[in-house]
């Protein structure tokens, strides 16, 4: 009887460990916000990146702390300098009791420009070694139009199966019915403070609750932004008609090797019906050797997705510059009035 309760105890457990319930938000201490925070507008428009770290609680994933990673080159030395820089970090942050579970990492964006090849490959190489991470992105240039510019992201589980098998052609996103909004999945984030934080915060609040920022807000000056997100959307747009182009060459290319093996298919078939008339045996209708039946590789999908995601991205950026500013304007006219 014992061993029985034991067996169904240890079942248990393990299934509790296996099946891990979803990511539902990510919770960060205001301290690791406002380092973010710092460390993206010192080095801004220069874009930096740092480490996570916190605990994985349920469906919580708590963001505690945070470091910034060295800026360094693309160069081999100076990557293996990188990896031991964080090693020595962590190790300085056990020795203080400090959390030093890795469970993501920040990066800085301009005008929301990060959907990119690099970060997905980022995701998939966290992924190895953690079971669930998260990846932090803050907009310095968002922020300063008066709102706090930062989400966290992961990676859809069908986006990172059909990655694994590194197979982007039409007929598998359409058998996983993968579209380009399924890329990335945005996780709420919650910042949370001590009640000893929230008290000191509170007594820090001047007594005067006009202060420049309050006028700095009634400024209608949104052209350099407006102007930065026309840019990088045409240039998203003619990225965008580089990968048509490339797909109408392989759609033209497989017709065109289509119309030649039923040519020679034709002619092979008139050459075996004389063959047969003679006595003699009919060739085998396929040649592998032959150039025009070696299948021609279909290209991967992954790119435009990334660029159609990027593309909707500075669309609504752009909508919501212009709704904001033109909200700002009804309210100063009503006030005249």
């Amino acid at each position: 009887m014992a061993n029985t309760m034991a067996r169904s105890f240890l079942q248990a457990v393990s299934s509790s460990e296996e099946i891990a319930p979803p990511l539902r938000v990510v919770q960060m201490e205001g301290l690791a916000v406002l380092k973010i925070i710092k460390h993206c507008n010192e080095f801004s428009p220069a874009l930096v990146t740092g480490q996570l770290l916190g605990l994985d609680v349920g469906s919580v994933l708590e963001v505690t702390n945070c470091f910034p990673f060295p800026i360094r080159e693309e160069d081999e030395e100076i990557e293996a300098d990188g990896a031991n820089y964080q090693l020595e970090m962590m190790r300085c942050l056990r020795e203080v009791n400090v959390d030093n579970n890795t469970i993501g990492w920040y990066q800085s964006t301009l005008l929301g420009s990060f959907q990119t090849v690099e970060l997905i490959e980022t995701f998939m190489n966290y992924q190895e070694n953690i079971r669930r991470c998260v990846c932090i992105i803050y907009d310095p240039s968002r922020s300063s139009q008066g709102a706090l510019a930062l989400k966290a992201l992961k990676l859809t589980d069908p986006f990172m199966d059909l990655h694994r098998k590194n197979n982007f052609t039409g007929e598998k996103l359409r058998e996983k019915k993968l579209s380009w909004v399924d890329i990335f999945e945005e996780i709420p984030i919650k910042i949370s403070n001590s009640a000893l934080i929230s008290a000191f915060m509170t007594e820090l609040e001047p007594e005067s609750p006009v202060a420049q920022c309050d006028y700095d807000r009634l400024k209608l000056s949104t052209a350099p932004y407006m102007e930065r997100n026309l840019e990088f959307l045409i240039d998203c747009m003619e990225d965008l008609s580089s990968e048509q182009n490339k797909f109408q060459y392989y759609y033209r290319s497989l017709s065109r090797q289509q119309a030649q093996q039923q040519a020679w298919l034709q002619k092979r078939r008139v050459e075996n019906m004389a063959r047969k008339a003679a006595g003699e045996e009919p060739l085998p209708e396929e040649d592998p050797s032959n150039s025009i039946f070696k299948p021609i590789p279909e290209p991967s999908h992954l790119d435009s997705y990334l660029i159609t995601n990027q593309t909707s991205n500075y669309c609504n950026q752009i909508n919501g510059y212009a709704s904001s500013t033109n909200n700002m304007s009804l309210v100063l006219l009503s006030t005249s009035v």
